[in-house]
């Protein structure tokens, strides 16, 4: 349920910020403004907003996938602390893929980035935390084991962000992604045991 409630909300806001300019700039991610004039929200708000559909529906659509699936493992083994925790993980990944660009660009007023992309890398990583050889499918059509599709989303990333020619911030990817692998081992250590076993499992 959580789930569709961030898509929805999501879904609204961008929409309002593509129909007023005002508010796109109100709410994007803005490091100097965050660290010089205190407008700590817009480490949450990006978020909320996207560059243009394509960018709002992707997102959305990989969230729609993977949320689910998280929702459903934290059911499991969290029980009726799943929500919280849920919620953890996705503003947790918001805020983790702001960092080094936080860092970066404190002092660059011109420097602006949207969108839901850390905190869905995190819930896309946890997935593959909890079953890494589940089939992802690249491009919708070509399936490929999750740990594999981790590797390469990875390395695909940083080679990326050392370019730096594409306008998109692929450290956030990078920086999300590490959160929502490491953050189900903070809440229940064991569960690396799992993974480790699932990892080796077809052996």
């Amino acid at each position: 349920m959580i789930t569709y409630i961030i898509i929805a909300v999501t879904g609204l806001v961008s929409y309002l910020a593509f129909q007023n300019h005002d508010l796109m700039d109100k709410l994007q991610f803005n490091a100097a403004k965050v660290v010089h004039q205190k407008q700590y929200y817009r480490l949450i708000s990006h978020a909320f907003i996207h560059a243009n559909w394509s960018h709002l529906i992707v997102n959305m659509f990989v969230l729609y996938f993977f949320g689910r699936g998280i929702e459903q493992y934290f059911d499991y083994y969290f029980g009726n602390r799943a929500t919280a925790y849920f919620l953890l993980l996705y503003f947790g990944g918001i805020l983790a893929s702001n960092l080094w660009s936080l860092i970066k660009h404190q002092n660059n007023y011109y420097y602006n980035a949207v969108g839901a992309s850390g905190a869905v890398s995190a819930l896309l990583f946890a997935f593959i935390f909890f079953n890494p050889w589940e089939p992802l499918y690249f491009f919708g059509i070509l399936p490929i084991p999750g740990i594999l599709f981790a590797v390469g989303y990875l390395f695909y990333s940083y080679q990326m962000s050392k370019k730096s020619t594409d306008n998109v911030a692929h450290d956030a990817h990078i920086l999300g992604a590490v959160f929502g692998f490491i953050f189900p081992i903070l809440l229940k250590p064991q569960l690396f045991t799992q993974f480790i076993d699932q990892l080796f499992s077809f052996m």
